[in-house]
């Protein structure tokens, strides 16, 4: 629905609820109405023309800069967040479910039933045992095989994740900063009474801070006769990222050429690297000391594509701009060595 839909809806359930009111309370409901409803025509005009006006645009123009900072983070930040594209289910096709029984039986959980990718049909018993060890069962019925290459790719979901939801909260602060700094340009019943659409006018993107995009396995179990049902469900958020590699860790066998070397991209190695590294970016140089809300990132400086590992010395802290910059190119190679010795 196109938001002139929404607001066209929105005005029609008022003057509803203003019929109404008379209906029920009389002229003073009336009364009250007209005063609600030239107070909102008079502000959207004050704002219409306001927004329009030299004043506002010069201000939006002073911080443009800032403003498409903001914007290329924040779609940096979805970039990271799309990243989850492990487990793949086979299409079977479709069908019509028709229940042709002698007796018209609602069987409402049959409505359960969804063809999706992270849901599993199964059994009473698998769903309970998957509630109590709902790793083991994840590997085993969504066919995530326990290999180095497995696990580097949910070590990879695990750094893209934790940099989007730190990411968030930066640019939020970030964001925060530069209207704050408006306060004495901006009208104060704009500032703090319609601060939502004031951020809009200046051009910032919107920041989504749903977690909806963490993968979600589920186990569902829907009775023969689809009257009762029982569901288990675990989240791959953070927490459940960083115990789940080292789950599978312990199930992987390494190859000896790595044996003693790798080490795991959990959050405490994110933050023991970027410790190491001064909290600076080691290939512009930029630190959260000149930048406050700087997103930084561990980066593999050989590339897990190009057969690089999860250790100490290969893992490097960049700021997001050099990270997305670099892609999968090799960068600063001769780094490996220097922070082992």
């Amino acid at each position: 629905m196109k938001k002139s839909e929404i607001m066209a809806v929105f005005y029609l359930i008022i003057i509803a609820v203003i019929i109404g009111g008379i209906i029920l309370f009389g002229t003073a409901f009336l009364v009250f109405g007209l005063l609600w409803a030239i107070y909102e025509i008079l502000w959207l005009i004050y704002e219409y023309f306001y927004y329009k006006s030299n004043k506002f645009l010069q201000i939006k123009d002073d911080i443009k800069e800032n403003i498409i900072k903001c914007n290329e983070l924040n779609q940096h930040i979805e970039e990271l967040k799309s990243i989850y594209n492990i487990v793949k289910k086979i299409d079977y096709g479709a069908s019509d479910y028709i229940d042709n029984s002698n007796y018209n039986y609602k069987r409402p959980k049959l409505e359960k039933i969804k063809n999706d990718v992270n849901v599993y049909e199964c059994s009473a018993t698998v769903c309970k045992n998957a509630q109590a060890q709902p790793f083991k069962y994840i590997c085993k019925y969504f066919d995530i095989k326990p290999s180095e290459t497995t696990l580097s790719e949910f070590e990879n979901i695990l750094n893209n994740f934790s940099a989007a939801e730190q990411g968030k909260i930066l640019l939020q602060n970030e964001k925060d900063e530069i209207v704050d700094s408006l306060n004495d340009k901006i009208p104060f019943l704009l500032l703090n009474l319609r601060k939502k659409k004031l951020i809009r006018k200046l051009g910032f993107d919107e920041v989504d801070f749903s977690q909806l995009y963490f993968p979600t396995f589920s186990f569902n179990y829907v009775s023969p006769g689809g009257n009762s049902s029982m569901t288990s469900e675990t989240t791959f958020n953070i927490e459940n990222l960083d115990k789940f590699i080292s789950y599978l860790s312990e199930l992987v066998k390494f190859r000896n050429s790595v044996a003693g070397q790798r080490a795991l991209m959990t959050a405490a190695l994110r933050e023991k690297i970027k410790n190491r590294d001064n909290y600076t970016c080691q290939t512009c140089g930029l630190s959260n000391k000149e930048e406050r809300n700087l997103l930084l990132e561990i980066d593999h400086i050989i590339p897990l594509s190009k057969n690089g590992i999860t250790s100490e010395g290969n893992l490097q802290t960049l700021c997001w701009r050099c990270n997305r910059t670099k892609g999968s190119k090799i960068i600063n190679a001769d780094y490996i060595g220097i922070k082992n010795a």
